[in-house]
């Protein structure tokens, strides 16, 4: 398939305005120009600068692209309705040092239930400290997403913080929170995840989604045990989309369960500065 990308005006090498390339397919690819001979144009398939990008195999008699994605219109948002996915079942680990997995595991929940999607979200650990309002930001939005849900099972303030919290406390909320987790994988696996949920149902009627936020953090304070989340994910069913996140260490024990692995890696956080939990941006 040849992939023909228009640069008019686009020269930033000073070589000459030219106005199209077509490549194999094959060559694109971040650096993938560069590596056909081209390095004065664009890297990769979103062709910044470049007025306009076209990818096809079809033409019309007068050169046109006929597969243009969008065809030049604007997405527009339409009502949400519930459905089944497509293609869910795997297993997903977010980790790392730096901020953002709770963030981007919710995103990703949200993008679900924007597609008509059940998903269910469990919280650990996480259940307020004087820097942080009873009520956090995600909750609200959660509350009024359709097909989302959530849950808290954390306890107040964070483990191994000065902050008047017990230890026989939070392990005590982490075991709930884990029993919990098997309650929901068994509704999973009771349900057909094939068809569509009702978007107002609850959880234990089954959900497509199941994210287990900062689970991964009670392993690592040694609440729960590495056993328990590998117990659970034996007990997945094979059309759940399990969502774990957590832990600055990394889970190696999840190498090989895991389908994806993703490391969110701190380079700056201004916490370090003395900066504290803003509103709107961590809670």
């Amino acid at each position: 398939m040849l992939v023909r990308i228009d640069t008019t005006g686009y020269d930033p090498a000073g070589q000459g305005d030219r106005h199209a390339l077509e490549l194999p397919w094959e060559m694109l690819g971040w650096g993938g120009l560069g590596e056909a001979g081209v390095d004065w144009g664009v890297g990769g398939y979103m062709c910044e600068g470049v007025e306009g990008w076209n990818m096809s195999d079809e033409r019309t008699p007068d050169g046109t692209v006929e597969n243009t994605p969008g065809r030049g219109e604007r997405p527009e948002a339409d009502g949400i309705e519930p459905a089944a996915p497509e293609e869910f079942g795997l297993v997903q680990v977010w980790w790392g040092s730096g901020k953002g997995k709770t963030t981007a595991t919710l995103g990703m929940g949200m993008r679900a239930a924007g597609h008509g999607h059940r998903v269910h979200v469990l919280q650990f650990m996480k259940g307020g400290a004087s820097s942080v309002e009873p009520v956090r930001g995600e909750y609200n939005a959660i509350a009024a997403l359709p097909g989302m849900s959530y849950e808290n099972l954390g306890h107040y303030g964070w483990h191994g913080m000065a902050d008047g919290s017990d230890e026989e406390g939070h392990e005590a909320q982490a075991r709930a929170g884990l029993e919990r987790a098997h309650e929901l994988l068994a509704a999973a696996s009771a349900a057909d995840l094939g068809e569509s949920i009702p978007l107002d149902a609850p959880p234990e009627d089954g959900v497509h989604m199941l994210i287990l936020d900062e689970i991964l953090y009670a392993a690592d304070r040694d609440l729960i045990s590495t056993d328990d989340i590998l117990e659970l994910l034996e007990s997945k069913p094979d059309a759940l989309e399990l969502v774990l996140s957590g832990s600055h260490a990394e889970p190696t024990y999840l190498q090989e369960a895991a389908d994806l692995i993703t490391n969110v890696r701190k380079e700056k956080h201004p916490i370090d500065a003395g900066q504290r939990a803003r509103r709107g941006t961590e809670f």
